[in-house]
């Protein structure tokens, strides 16, 4: 079935340059305008949305959540519950610029995530992502694509400029723990700090290593993003090292096998 929101932009080349390589390489992250259609995105997010609301199972109050569960509502792995979902999970286009960015002939999905930051959510704290996950390198690279105009009030990714480059934190979890610790060791190491808005249609690629967070919500509108997370498609599992790894050893890459490459059925190749 053909998603509401197709668009050729999903599919076709982006035409990416070799600066785009040179500065993600070099600050951990690159922010890209016109990416996808703004037309693509206003078609598809009602039905995105819809689907995000109906798998997510948060239901705490505001004022009862830890601050992770304030940051926003979280729904992994939406892709084989919606046809749209799939359709931009899978997006040809998406998948190749992860796959130029990281420098590596093909990547596979590792995961996608729903993420909305609902009016008055609080802070997303400092982190690594890939503290996270049991991976065998550090090819691994996230897309945050913004259904909305993203302007500062609603809270848009802000990174830690070179901050992979360093290997403070990455023994810390997300939590008011690594936002201080990380907080600190940022403004030590004068690390830039990027926090400008996103267009409609434009789209950040951050590698695993990059330090990030968001401020709050302080619009009456949801903060409406999915990320698409892609890895070299020849990355290995690792011995989990943590009680969040073991959770995606189990539920984000089931089936795979420590010291092997991943082997999953939630884990396809999208490109080549």
């Amino acid at each position: 079935m053909v998603g509401q929101g197709r668009s050729s932009d999903w599919h076709d080349d982006f035409p990416l340059d070799a600066e785009d390589v040179q500065r993600f390489r070099r600050d951990g992250f690159v922010k890209l305008k016109n990416v996808l259609s703004p037309d693509s995105i206003t078609a598809a997010e009602p039905e995105i949305t819809r689907k995000l609301l109906e798998l997510n199972t948060q239901t705490l109050p505001m004022a009862e959540r830890t601050t992770y569960q304030k940051a926003f509502l979280q729904v992994t792995n939406m892709w084989p519950h919606n046809d749209l979902v799939r359709e931009l999970v899978q997006s040809r286009r998406l998948a190749k610029i992860a796959a130029d960015l990281l420098e590596v002939p093909s990547v596979r999905l590792f995961a996608d995530q729903g993420l909305y930051k609902e009016p008055g959510g609080g802070i997303t704290p400092w982190h690594a992502d890939q503290y996270h996950w049991p991976l065998s390198s550090d090819r691994s690279v996230t897309v945050w694509i913004p259904l909305q105009r993203t302007p500062r009030a609603m809270g848009p990714l802000t990174f830690a400029v070179g901050s992979h480059h360093q290997e403070f934190g990455r023994e810390l979890g997300i939590s008011d723990k690594s936002e201080a610790a990380i907080q600190k060791a940022v403004a030590e190491a004068d690390f830039a700090v990027a926090d400008s808005p996103y267009e409609l249609g434009e789209v950040s690629y951050h590698l695993g290593w990059t330090f990030h967070r968001a401020n709050p919500n302080q619009t009456e509108a949801p903060r409406r993003v999915m990320t698409i997370i892609y890895v070299d498609a020849r990355i290995r599992v690792t011995q989990p090292q943590n009680p969040a790894q073991w959770g995606v050893l189990e539920n984000v890459i089931p089936g795979s096998a420590v010291g092997g490459e991943i082997d999953s059925p939630l884990n396809p190749v999208l490109y080549p």
